[in-house]
């Protein structure tokens, strides 16, 4: 009998155990994604006039501190040109 001819169950066997290696790492690598993610859901409330968002525990947050703290987001500031007409109108005839 040929050495290097494997019977069909042992190659049955070999080819199981890499899906099962190929499988166990692949769940490693998702785990490790979900892990990294965060996401806001559900139902934020936020203050009509403020805009500050009320956390579980009852206290109202800046928008921004609150969404930084529950996301990956990264906030930067700018003025947007309502407002800016609004709060410097002088400058809006620059």
């Amino acid at each position: 009998k040929d050495v290097a001819c494997k019977d069909p169950v042992s190659e049955l066997q070999e080819h199981i155990l890499i899906l099962i290696h190929s499988l166990r790492a692949k769940q490693q690598e998702l785990q490790h994604a979900l892990d990294e993610v965060k996401i806001l859901s559900g139902l934020l409330p936020i203050c009509m006039g403020c805009k500050k968002i009320r956390d579980d525990k009852g206290y109202w947050n800046q928008i921004e501190s609150y969404i930084t703290k529950h996301s990956e987001a990264i906030f930067s500031h700018g003025i947007c040109p309502d407002c800016l007409k609004e709060l410097r109108p002088h400058l809006g005839e620059l």
